[in-house]
């Protein structure tokens, strides 16, 4: 009777999930202006959706913010989508709002117009031209109530999870199976923290930034003079951002057997994805924010990379190219760390540090992934980093502790929107690290063929920022705008 019961209700949900996928709209500017008797507005809105058209058919979409349907010079993502109703109840609001949401769009069309063959559209000035002078016509002809409220319904970043892969794949039945992989592998994490890692330091390079650590009354001048907009969102100058990276940016202790466990510089050589540069060593950097009960807190985010995961055997379904280390700070308003996290670049293994100034909510959901907490994070000196001790061959982090100096390798800081453009070796063209799904290209692992039943499309794909869901039992993203403030209580918060 029960297997009847259980039979019928998957049933049911596939049923249901394929009536949602086949509802989906195709994207396009508001009919309105489609349609509209302004010459000028029609032209723009047949505009974007001959640029759009393009970028899709030449396979340079830049997938890192999503598009609103019928808003085709906004893009929102998930920490921006949070704001969606403090947008509908303030003019200034909704107005800081707005122009957050055309800063996402402009910076992924220049990146998406860099990486277009002039041959499709023409000179690249006349089509950025063209489309920046549309997108404030179609604005214009968009204030309207109506508009605003598709917008601030329609502003919310769809998860990237498949349903349709949980239906058919009968999640609900074998996520008991998947529950006891992430269980043995939160053991043994736990053992290798306890140990401190892997006690023979001569096979370790120490990889360290060459700037200076700022004191706190330094970090909280800059936090105190950041301008903030009207939805309380901080704008750092450029030396204030290049404070805060070097001051807490961390010290990679790699356990080194090979080629395959140096960082370095992503590069474009041709190929389906891009090689690392291990003679150029290089940590990425991203400036991101979350939310804390209605205020924003700055998050500093490092990402180190690897030329690949070696093959451990003929079966080895986790090898492949490009890996690497996605280490995260969130700092209070005072600009003082509150938890660590770390994921690699496909959003797997995630990982938090609190530090003793929060304190750990209990999941509501014992049948998702919530917060692996292997440890709490060090105690640290005014004049320390943070020590992070990573794995040979399949780069897990297996310590952490703050670091006592000593000689290494020394590295730089890059962008990490580099990445969405590298140079191509082409004058005036350059070329994506990730495809318009927002994967990176010849990454694949083997695991995809076991995991898809639990959503994740490609499990162990490199990813884009922003494309990093990191949980195969319940859904969770790295990005989640909510996702310090449902799983930490800060002790104490300065007002």
């Amino acid at each position: 009777m029960k297997a009847r019961i259980i039979k019928s209700r998957l049933f049911s949900w596939f049923v249901v999930i394929f009536l949602l996928q086949g509802c989906a709209t195709v994207e396009q500017p508001l009919q309105s202006n489609l349609d509209s008797a302004s010459v000028e507005v029609k032209d723009c809105a047949n505009w974007f959706n001959n640029l759009d058209n393009t970028l899709e058919q030449a396979g340079v979409r830049d997938a890192g913010a999503y598009r609103i349907p019928g808003f085709p010079y906004l893009r929102v993502d998930r920490f921006l989508a949070s704001f969606r109703e403090e947008a509908g109840k303030s003019d200034p609001a909704f107005d800081a709002w707005i122009a957050r949401l055309k800063e996402l769009d402009n910076e992924a069309r220049d990146y998406e117009l860099s990486n277009l063959p002039e041959h499709y559209l023409g000179r690249k000035n006349s089509v950025k031209a063209k489309t920046d002078t549309c997108a404030a016509q179609l604005a214009k002809a968009d204030i309207t109530s109506l508009a605003k409220n598709q917008l601030i319904t329609r502003a919310e970043v769809p998860d990237d999870y498949s349903d349709m892969n949980r239906a058919i794949g009968l999640y609900p039945l074998l996520r008991i199976f998947f529950a006891n992989g992430v269980e043995r592998w939160h053991k043994e994490t736990i053992e290798l923290f306890n140990r401190g890692g892997i006690d023979n330091n001569d096979t370790y390079i120490r990889y360290a930034p060459s700037g200076v650590i700022a004191n706190a009354r330094e970090i909280q001048a800059i936090f105190k003079n950041a301008a903030n907009d009207a939805l309380g969102i901080p704008r750092f100058d450029a030396n204030a951002k290049e404070t805060l990276f070097q001051t807490y940016a961390p010290v990679f202790e790699i356990e080194t057997t090979g080629d395959f466990d140096r960082i370095g510089m992503l590069a474009w050589k041709g190929g389906e994805s891009p090689d690392v540069l291990i003679t150029q060593p290089r940590v990425y950097q991203r400036l991101a924010f979350t939310r804390y009960h209605g205020r924003t807190l700055v998050q500093l985010v490092y990402t180190a990379w690897f030329p690949q995961r070696p093959s451990a055997g003929t079966f080895d379904i986790l090898a492949g190219r490009l890996d690497g280390l996605v280490f995260r700070v969130t700092l209070d308003n005072q600009g003082q760390p509150l938890v660590y996290d770390t994921i690699h670049p496909c959003g797997c293994y995630h990982m938090f540090f609190p530090t003793n100034r929060v304190e750990t909510l209990i999941a509501p959901d014992s049948n998702s992934e919530w917060a692996f907490i292997p440890r709490n994070a060090p105690v640290l000196k005014d004049t320390q980093r943070l020590a992070l001790r990573i794995s040979t061959r399949a780069h897990y982090l297996i310590g952490l502790h703050p670091d006592d100096g000593g000689s290494g390798t020394v590295y730089t800081f890059v962008d990490d929107n580099e990445l969405r453009g590298l140079p191509s070796g082409i004058p005036d063209l350059t070329h994506s690290s990730f495809g318009s799904d927002g994967t990176i290209p010849g990454t694949e692992r083997g695991e995809r063929f076991l995991f898809w039943p639990m959503g994740v499309t490609s499990a162990g794909t490199m990813r884009q920022w922003g494309k990093h869901a990191t949980a195969f039992l319940g859904r969770r993203h790295f990005d989640d705008a909510d996702l310090i403030e449902s799983r930490f209580k800060i002790r104490s918060f300065s007002h």
